[in-house]
């Protein structure tokens, strides 16, 4: 099995596929792989590609599980994009319409990070790596700042 076999896709139900691909192109940068179309003008499968992951999305199909967040009451579901500049991709969501959850700042793990809530429903991490931490001094300055230390 080659790598290639192994690639983990996520995919996604919203409330409006193609206000939502939209979006993602004007806030991420994303662009429109392809998408099926029902003639009642309902997207049963879109993809789009941010950066180098392929996202898959589809309009909600309850008759088969399929509910947006919107429709449950939010989700547990973030995703996480790694960018050359943090502060600039969250500028770039919220002019196109994010709302911002999380300001951008350093964080205990290395990353210059900051979140936004799309207007569908789903938590976005926009990150730029600023120190490659392990994972032994990440637990080390994770349980320091829970301790109420400070953070170096």
């Amino acid at each position: 099995m080659s790598a290639k076999d192994q690639t983990l896709r996520a995919h996604m139900t919203v409330h409006d596929a193609k206000e939502a691909i939209a979006f993602y192109a004007k806030a991420f940068g994303a662009t429109e792989l392809f998408r099926l179309t029902e003639p009642s003008g309902r997207v049963g499968h879109a993809e789009i590609r941010i950066g180098d992951s392929v996202l898959m999305l589809n309009d909600e199909y309850p008759d088969f599980g399929a509910k947006s967040p919107a429709a449950i009451g939010g989700s547990p579901v973030a995703f996480h994009i790694q960018v050359p500049d943090a502060d600039k991709a969250v500028d770039r969501a919220i002019k196109a319409g994010a709302t911002l959850m999380r300001e951008v700042q350093d964080q205990f793990y290395g990353d210059r990070s900051g979140m936004v809530a799309c207007p569908f429903g789903y938590r976005w991490f926009l990150a730029a790596t600023k120190e490659v931490v392990s994972p032994e001094e990440m637990q080390k300055r994770w349980t320091r700042m829970l301790e109420g230390g400070k953070v170096e």
